[in-house]
């Protein structure tokens, strides 16, 4: 048996992501908390989906929306308490649901103790689990980070005439891993969350937790781009196989490690099952597909084509096609909502296109990861105004901008497509008052189209609706394994209007037909004989439409077959 055909939980799990400020409120402050989650338990059950990923529920100054901790071992108190958290557990592990926690390591908050101390003097004990350069040396080298508004990733620290490093906010100072002494700090906190009984971590920018520690200027080679240069620290994988051998390989668990800047040549360094590091990661072809190039967070002026996007899973698909395992998403806290950027979400075409992406995320080979409110197609805020956006990056960003006397309106017209807000919007629960979310003011506005039909309680009942394609379709995925671990092959790769591929596995093959477009595509099918194939799924009625090998496919129409 090949590796990655060898049967495992997290391979055949679907993930479902909360971002807990926004999923449930109960105590009327406008913040989701864990009693919320507590509280839709059996509805994240009824989806059919396996694996909860909670974005950071620890205590922290909220920076960067507690991506900036300051506590590992304690719970923010906006959320709830630790009792709170066990709740959670015991409560999910009745319903048969496994948890995946962040793992914020290559920073930590400036209000965590260890940085406390590590700014008081040179000779701290904790001075080295971060990375300093003392002032009498000259400015540091030139460092980028994503949300300075002078993307500069040094900020000069008077107390100890230093200047420290922080990839992200000047709150995330970067905890410096070539210290043995950090690394077996995080191993013991993992360990303590282990022991809790989660089942695994989603590992934040793991790849950028190596640095070099002569801080050199960047090289040559990386051509001006820093996030492949932070993915390629020269311990990295050292400390992925140490963390491994110390920690994981103890336990059952699932990890998915974010890592920007890793490209394919790169993949199995990390998830060959031989070298025993992480299970599989986040890449972020898809997420730059439509963005300018070294540009994650602005938008390119073409429309991005469908070659493109059957490139990219195309490849990487091939990356894992003998050996580790791939991830799957189309959305996350940081990107914008799927069906607004890959779909349509006019009220034309937003059901279709919505059950359509999530055909296609639930029958391609790797996990799949799906943020809260992709089951009932929710679509981006697209806000107008910079008052309403509460993330980190778009205000540093608009700062920049407004420092540069550059053009902030171009930046608001794109930032409706391109903010990470547009994802973190509160889950749309009914009709009623903040639809459900809260009794008081959301910390982040509602969109309005709760009222307009994107809402759990009016397609609950809705035997087309979009949630209820979405249970359909996880179930599809459960009852035919060849839509897990089957082989992948692309069909009709320079059509730009129908994504079409079989997945075959053992004696089951399937077809899958994925019209991207507005308009009636015509396809033709050679690779497939017909004279047995059945229909297994539609997001349409317009199924007469086939005659022997040939399809007439409706706007955004997702068909799969099993063929013969």
């Amino acid at each position: 048996m090949k590796h990655n055909t060898e049967r495992k939980w997290w391979k055949e799990g679907v993930v479902y992501q909360i971002y807990p400020r926004s999923f449930q409120d109960t105590t009327g402050n406008g913040i989701g908390d864990l009693q919320g989650i507590i509280k839709r338990l059996d509805y994240i059950q009824s989806l059919g989906v396996d694996i909860i990923w909670l974005n950071p529920v620890y205590t922290s100054p909220n920076d960067d929306n507690g991506y900036d901790i300051s506590d590992y071992r304690n719970i923010m108190a906006e959320f709830g308490t630790m009792d709170d958290m066990d709740e959670l557990m015991t409560q999910m592990k009745k319903r048969g649901l496994r948890l995946v926690m962040d793992l914020v390591v290559n920073h930590s908050s400036d209000e965590h103790e260890w940085f406390v101390e590590s700014r008081k003097s040179r000779d701290n004990a904790y001075r080295d689990y971060y990375h300093w350069w003392p002032a009498e040396k000259g400015t540091p080298p030139k460092r980028f980070s994503y949300f300075d508004e002078d993307s500069n990733a040094w900020k000069y620290d008077e107390p100890t005439d230093s200047y420290y490093l922080h990839y992200y906010s000047a709150k995330q100072p970067d905890l410096k891993w070539e210290n043995p002494k950090v690394r077996e700090e995080v191993y013991d906190l993992m360990k303590f969350w282990f022991d809790k009984g989660i089942d695994g971590f989603r590992m934040d920018v793991i790849s950028t937790i190596s640095k070099d520690v002569n801080y050199p200027e960047l090289p040559e080679k990386y051509k001006g781009d820093f996030i492949p240069y932070y993915a390629d620290g020269p311990h990295l994988h050292e400390y992925l196989k140490e963390m491994n051998q110390k920690v994981l390989s103890k336990y059952d668990v699932m990890t998915v490690g974010e890592a920007p800047g890793v490209n394919q040549e790169q993949a199995l360094n990390f998830v060959d099952e031989d070298r025993k590091e992480l299970n599989m990661f986040f890449h972020f072809d898809l997420m730059s597909l439509d963005r300018e190039p070294g540009e994650t967070f602005k938008m390119r002026k073409e429309q991005w084509k469908l070659t493109e996007f059957k490139k990219v899973f195309s490849e990487w698909d091939g990356v894992f096609a003998q050996k580790g395992w791939g991830s799957l998403y189309l959305n996350n806290h940081d990107f914008p909502r799927s069906v607004s950027r890959w779909g349509n979400d006019s009220k034309t075409h937003w059901q279709n296109s919505a059950t359509l992406l999530q055909t296609f995320l639930l029958s391609m080979r790797g996990t799949p990861y799906f943020l809260y409110g992709e089951e009932i197609g929710m679509t981006n805020i697209k806000f107008d105004s910079i008052s309403d956006y509460q993330d980190i990056n778009t205000h540093s960003r608009y700062k920049a901008i407004k420092k540069a006397g550059g053009d902030l309106e171009t930046f608001l017209k794109e930032e409706k497509h391109a903010g990470r807000d547009n994802a973190r919007t509160p889950m749309q629960w009914n009709t009623q008052h903040n639809s459900g979310f809260s009794e008081a003011k959301p910390w982040l506005k509602i969109n309005e189209n709760y009222k307009e039909g994107i809402n759990v309680a009016e397609q609950e009942p809705e035997k087309d609706s979009v949630l209820n394609y979405f249970r359909t379709m996880v179930q599809v995925r459960k009852d035919h394994l060849a839509l897990v671990y089957g082989a992948y092959q692309l069909l009709l790769a320079n059509n730009e209007l129908v994504y079409a591929y079989l997945r075959s596995w053992e004696d089951e093959r399937f077809l899958v037909l994925l019209n991207f477009s507005t308009k009636r595509s015509s396809v033709t099918i050679d690779e497939v004989r017909f004279d047995k194939a059945h229909l297994i799924i539609s997001n349409d009625d317009a199924e007469n439409n086939k005659i022997d090998n040939h399809f007439e496919l409706t706007p955004y129409q997702a068909s799969i077959y099993k063929v013969f």
